[in-house]
């Protein structure tokens, strides 16, 4: 299977795209500024352009829709930059494409959450068959989270906010199950292993950093806080993954994170 992989040098597309290539799949990896690597075709593709998209899209099986961008120009992206690789992945007929979204986007009142949900729909809408994986939280995501919030000494954040860390590889591995089994026409869930409130996540991140940072509870206000405090961000869907928010901790810092 000839696969289109969008967003192939972002976080999950690093992990996505050699795996992909490992387990048969023949790759084309395309992002603003390509990469390069062995058995991989690479290309410079600007969805807020449409430039270089329909090569990109010529001749492929299915495509792998990895690319957002959750910081700026995220309408033109994420939402018009979706419409316009459907629109050309129709035109070169394209049997499959598969977007990766996030869990939580139809109930976290967040910009860029809305704009995902946006994206599902244009997938959804679309002439190509399709598969939407909604994956919780990245535990480097989540790491990076914890550092921000402990730039002035303690570490800040509403103890009760609900997170339920997946490993990217794993997502990987489940995007490459839903690319072979064709399209779901469906919304799958996909999340790590265990549910942990916030201040679980913060103090075996101190412990494994060997940090005796304090922690400082601070709770978010409003809906977002309700949402959060009530797992929105989390999903019982099963198969979940394996690898486990300290299994993250002791490859980062070494054993000191396992509990």
């Amino acid at each position: 299977m000839r696969v289109l992989v969008t967003g192939a040098t972002g976080r999950l597309g690093r992990v996505a795209v050699p795996r992909l290539r490992d387990e048969g799949f023949t790759v084309r990896a395309v992002s603003r500024r390509p990469g390069a690597g062995d058995g991989v075709e690479w290309l410079a593709v600007d969805l807020a352009t449409a430039a270089g998209l329909a090569d990109a899209v010529a001749g492929v099986d299915a495509v792998l829709h990895l690319a957002s961008s959750p910081n700026r120009r995220t309408h033109e992206i994420d939402v018009l930059g979706t419409r316009r690789l459907v629109v050309a992945a129709g035109h070169a007929g394209v049997r499959h494409l598969v977007y990766v979204s996030i869990v939580g986007v139809d109930r976290v009142p967040l910009a860029y959450y809305r704009h995902k949900l946006a994206a599902e729909q244009v997938v959804a809408a679309g002439a190509v068959p399709w598969s939407v994986l909604r994956a919780t939280q990245f535990p480097g995501f989540l790491a990076e989270l914890l550092a921000g919030a402990s730039r002035l000494g303690p570490v800040l954040g509403d103890p009760a906010v609900l997170a339920q860390p997946v490993d990217p590889g794993e997502v990987a591995d489940r995007l490459a199950a839903l690319l072979r089994a064709g399209p779901s026409h469906r919304v799958e869930d996909f999340g790590g292993p265990e549910v942990l409130r916030f201040d679980e996540a913060a103090r075996a991140w101190l412990a494994a950093r060997r940090s005796r940072r304090p922690l400082l509870p601070v709770r978010i206000p409003g809906r977002l806080g309700r949402e959060l405090r009530a797992g929105a961000l989390t999903t019982a869907a099963t198969p979940t993954g394996a690898r486990t928010w300290a299994d993250h901790l002791a490859d980062t810092y070494g054993g000191t994170g396992r509990r």
